[in-house]
């Protein structure tokens, strides 16, 4: 049996702690053990659960295909919490299975959809109804002092900066895996790195296009 693994966090700290992604790897390795299983590939992807655009899980569900292998994920969450995009994958032709439910067939992973897009609908309503109260009650969201409050709190410039080189590095680690991934099909210059990544759909840390220079920022933190 051949199987092929997918593995998602929804956050870059979880991918960088890497707790997330080692439970993971490890019920799915338990499951390949149990059966026998060899492993083809793993595709790791940090990525929202409401975002249905995810390169990693096109790339993971296009090999399975052409080699005849099995989707395996952790558990089902890990895929989405949208009913339609998880139906959607269920007849797609590609069998998938939930390590935490191996045996589960069309019909339950159908309800489980169902009850996970309930799930994240609820809690949609629940925090837009808790922010419609706390607004009424004349609260105000967010910091009305901006920049202002971090200057007078004496961290300033210096904070901000850190914050905003912090949150790049981790960005430029989660992507990590991706650009191996390219490097390793032979292409490995700045445009064609660009190239690529924008046909994978993946933005950059500020949600733009890939060009030359982003490409050459982002490989220099890389190196750092």
């Amino acid at each position: 049996m051949k199987i092929v693994t997918y593995l998602r966090v929804s956050t870059a700290r979880q991918g960088n702690s890497g707790l997330g992604l080692e439970a993971q790897r490890a019920a799915i390795e338990s499951y390949a053990t149990a059966r026998s299983a060899s492993i083809v590939k793993e595709f790791v992807e940090v990525e929202s659960g409401k975002n249905n655009e995810r390169p990693q899980l096109a790339a993971a569900l296009h090999l399975a295909k052409v080699t005849g292998s099995v989707l395996v994920i952790a558990k089902l969450d890990r895929l989405s919490r949208n009913a339609a995009f998880l139906l959607t994958l269920r007849d797609s032709g590609v069998r998938f299975v939930a390590a935490d439910m191996p045996d589960a067939n069309d019909l339950t992973v159908g309800i489980m959809a169902l009850v996970a897009q309930q799930e994240r609908e609820a809690i949609s309503k629940r925090t837009k109804d808790a922010l419609d109260a706390y607004k009424a009650r004349g609260g105000k969201l967010g910091n009305p002092n901006g920049a202002a409050a971090l200057m007078r709190a004496g961290k300033g410039n210096d904070d901000a900066v850190s914050a905003i080189k912090a949150k790049a590095d981790a960005y430029a680690t989660d992507l990590k895996p991706v650009i191996d991934d390219i490097k390793s099909k032979g292409i490995v210059s700045l445009g064609g790195i660009a190239k690529e990544l924008n046909a994978r759909h993946i933005k950059t840390a500020r949600d733009g296009e890939w060009h030359k220079a982003t490409v050459a920022n982002l490989l220099a933190r890389l190196q750092d």
